[in-house]
């Protein structure tokens, strides 16, 4: 029999993206699960390392492993991903039981310490971790931004493109397994092909992978304001296939912040941005996220941000609150505000996004969409607009009076009600 490998996923979706590459090689070898709570023989951690959260939770993962180890449950604990990247050596030296510490791009050393070789046959195939009509599809890896709060580029170096070869034969093989969503992912999607074609080509790759039978939806995530190439908004406005959907985190509003977070676009700016972009692709669904708390931030830097949001009335929205990160420029800055002022701004500023999100989502009640089911829930089905990413956004509820719905395909739904982030409808 097989041995058994249990790779366990922390972080965001380009973790998730490595996880799969990695089953797609490990697949002939070995019995493969992800996420199990089922006993295996070897148990590999992608761990996260961005925020301190995110970093606690990849170490208690990692001694659960090892207490697992120890019990006899499991023959080999290895870890790799960010958290293992930035600290590798401290990792080394205070935690006993791992039989191996990797970086994110060690992905051959993993599998020689696994018995195996890196098979270059194999390049796109993966192990689909999602549901099998959606995936996600990484285009680049690293950033050459360089944001002051931000570890990213310590962690996953500068930006380097994939070849557009490379991805479409990747997004064909997707297709050839009944996926019908793309979902393109890097740090930051504008400066795709800068380093390899001299100049952005995310427009012309979308084309080209618009054209692969099979795929319906390419949605984007994630672009970044500063030096943003409008000539993506053409694309978006004049290709059915690619979603109104656009996530770009713009962080604060507050030129002075956003002077100090040095993003490389005042306010004002990223205000004429945002009407450029709805005015160019009429009915966008714009997700963003935000920073509160950063040092420095007054009342009044939060107001201005407070009073963005209320204006701009995004369709989607997350807040953070602001901690330090070694080795940032912002951790050299004095972290000034407390807390509890962090704490209470975040939740005003999301408690205003419900109040905006539950207006936005009534104005949709009688209207049809396109909702393409994810799965199904009690009695139930829940799907997703064009205007909703899988698992960060909001969801439709769609009656099962119908028996002949089914997961993964697409329905038009009329929307009888709502609720602050959900739809409720009935397949026409």
């Amino acid at each position: 029999m097989k041995k058994k490998v249990n790779i366990i996923t922390l972080g965001c979706s380009k973790n998730l993206v490595d996880s799969e590459v990695l089953m797609g090689q490990l697949q002939n070898n070995y019995s493969i699960s992800h996420d199990s709570d089922e006993d295996a023989d070897v148990i590999v951690i992608n761990t996260c390392g961005f925020i301190h959260d995110a970093k606690e939770e990849s170490i208690d993962t990692i001694l659960r492993a090892v207490n697992l180890k120890k019990e006899g449950f499991a023959e080999k604990v290895i870890v790799t991903g960010c958290l293992s990247e930035r600290y590798k050596k401290e990792l080394t030296n205070e935690i006993e039981g791992v039989d191996g510490f990797f970086g994110v791009n060690d992905l051959p050393d993993i599998l020689k310490s696994l018995g195996t070789d890196y098979k270059k046959e194999l390049v796109g195939e993966r192990v689909l971790t999602t549901p099998q009509h959606y995936a996600y599809v990484k285009i680049s890896e690293g950033c050459n931004r360089n944001c002051s709060f931000c570890a990213i580029p310590l962690i996953r170096g500068k930006h380097i493109s994939k070849p557009k070869e490379e991805i479409i034969h990747e997004v064909k093989l997707l297709a050839g397994k009944g996926v019908k969503e793309v979902i393109l992912i890097a740090q930051d999607l504008t400066w795709y092909g800068i380093d390899i074609y001299n100049k952005r080509e995310l427009p012309d790759l979308i084309e080209k992978i618009s054209e692969i039978k099979g795929i319906e939806w390419i949605r984007l995530h994630y672009t970044y304001p500063a030096n943003f190439p409008v000539g993506l908004l053409k694309v978006m406005r004049d290709n059915p296939k690619v979603c109104s959907y656009m996530d770009m985190p713009l962080q604060h509003i507050s030129s002075k912040i956003l002077r100090s977070m040095k993003r490389g676009l005042g306010g004002e700016k990223t205000e004429a941005l945002i009407e450029k972009i709805k005015l160019e692709v009429p009915g966008i669904a714009l997700r963003s996220t935000l920073i509160v708390g950063y040092p420095g931030e007054t009342e009044e830097d939060f107001m201005a941000l407070y009073d963005f949001v209320k204006r701009t009335k995004f369709e989607r929205l997350g807040v953070f609150t602001y901690s330090p990160e070694e080795d940032t420029h912002a951790d050299t800055l004095v972290d000034d505000v407390p807390d509890e002022v962090k704490d209470d701004r975040r939740d005003r500023i999301m408690m205003l996004q419900q109040e905006i999100s539950y207006e936005l989502n009534k104005a949709l009640v009688g209207k049809t969409l396109k909702v393409l089911i994810d799965r199904s829930e009690g009695e139930n089905f829940v799907g997703r607009t064009e205007f909703d990413s899988p698992e960060v956004d909001n969801e439709v509820v769609v009656s099962s009076k119908r028996n002949d719905i089914t997961i993964g395909e697409f329905y038009d739904v009329e929307i009888t009600s709502s609720d602050f982030f959900d739809l409720m409808g009935e397949v026409k």
